[in-house]
């Protein structure tokens, strides 16, 4: 597995932990976060959800998908630009910007991975 398949790989077991808390024990990571409790399924769809996008990362780390990592990097680039939205529009609060920081240094270490790759090919 090259450096940018084990960024991804990484990425995913991260996702698989926190889509299994967010799906078992839901409350004690929205109160970490300042959300307030809830009884609602919909966190628990949230968190298996997350889960299952954790267990794709891995699949495409495992088959080496470059095309897959390039877009993981865009697209968890992204996350804080919509979190700031969210945050801006009154929706939540400024905490959520935490789960940004792993997508992004999860992006920023699969993108200098790739570079790597690009340079010795």
């Amino acid at each position: 597995m090259n450096s940018a398949a084990r960024s991804v790989n990484l990425f995913g077991n991260y996702l698989v932990v926190l889509g299994a808390l967010l799906l078992v024990v839901p409350n004690p990571m929205l109160q970490l976060f300042q959300f307030p409790p809830t009884g609602e399924v919909w966190i628990r769809v949230a968190g298996m959800l997350v889960a299952f996008l954790g267990i794709y990362y891995r699949v495409a780390a495992a088959a080496n998908l470059t095309q897959f990592f390039t877009a993981s990097v865009l697209l968890r680039c992204s996350v804080p630009v919509f979190f700031l939205g969210f945050i801006l529009a009154g929706w939540v609060a400024w905490p959520l910007l935490l789960f940004a920081l792993p997508e992004v240094a999860g992006a920023a270490w699969t993108w200098s991975a790739l570079r790597a790759l690009q340079r010795t090919a």
